[in-house]
């Protein structure tokens, strides 16, 4: 249900941005897209006087975001295949908790690397969702290799890592923080029967990720309109 429910608030987010003047062929654009998108300077910033105009809102809304019709159709591809197994094997609230976390993770990522260039993309959140299945399938006793997941993660670290206007850091770091909280729940949630206290290190890694974020963000006042962007 939450893969469901997540495709969804992606699909209508896309729906609603191109609605207010994102084309479908992808460019960025458009009053939804401007507002939305994950770039330094608009996040941590202030206007002459030396009023912040922080948004911190992008730290989220950028996830929710996509550069055209097949940005997000490949997106919730890989979301509905990823989702479908690692839902059902942790249950609703851990995989919100990964997904989101994941987000946020990703988010500090893309700021780090480039923070001058705007982000969008539900990738670092599907990336945490990979690299959380990984982690739950080898303590089923799944091999990584002989599973696939393997050739797929590397496959798709050498594509983000040699593919120009992919956001290494939003989908590197999305990969490790599903790899700490997919530890967390299968080590303090399954084992020690402590399903709290995995959340709340869910909780802190998430808090950690907005905290870097807005550290690495900068504030220059600038716009993201007319600047190459990452997805």
């Amino acid at each position: 249900m939450v893969t469901q429910a997540l495709i969804a608030i992606n699909v209508i987010a896309f729906l609603i941005e191109t609605a207010a003047g994102a084309p479908l062929g992808g460019g960025g654009g458009g009053s939804v897209w401007n507002h939305g998108v994950l770039f330094g300077p608009a996040i941590t910033s202030h206007d002459i006087y030396g009023i912040g105009t922080n948004e911190y809102w992008r730290l989220v809304t950028s996830g929710f975001l996509h550069d055209g019709l097949l940005h997000i159709f490949v997106n919730m591809i890989s979301l509905w295949f990823v989702g479908s197994s690692l839902e059902p094997a942790i249950g609703r609230v851990n995989f919100a908790a990964v997904y989101f976390v994941s987000l946020l993770a990703g988010s500090f990522g893309a700021l780090w690397f480039q923070p001058m260039s705007p982000t969008v993309g539900a990738s670092g959140a599907i990336f945490g969702i990979f690299g959380a299945l990984i982690v739950v399938a080898r303590n089923r006793g799944i091999p990584i290799w002989q599973s696939g997941l393997g050739y797929v993660l590397v496959f798709n670290l050498v594509f983000s890592l040699s593919v120009r206007g992919i956001s290494v850091g939003d989908h590197i770091f999305g990969l490790i923080a599903g790899l700490i909280t997919g530890f967390l729940i299968v080590e303090v949630a399954e084992r020690r029967r402590m399903a709290w206290a995995a959340l709340a290190g869910c909780a802190v890694l998430g808090v950690v990720s907005v905290i870097g974020a807005l550290a690495v963000a900068g504030g220059t006042g600038l716009t993201p309109n007319g600047i190459g962007f990452t997805l």
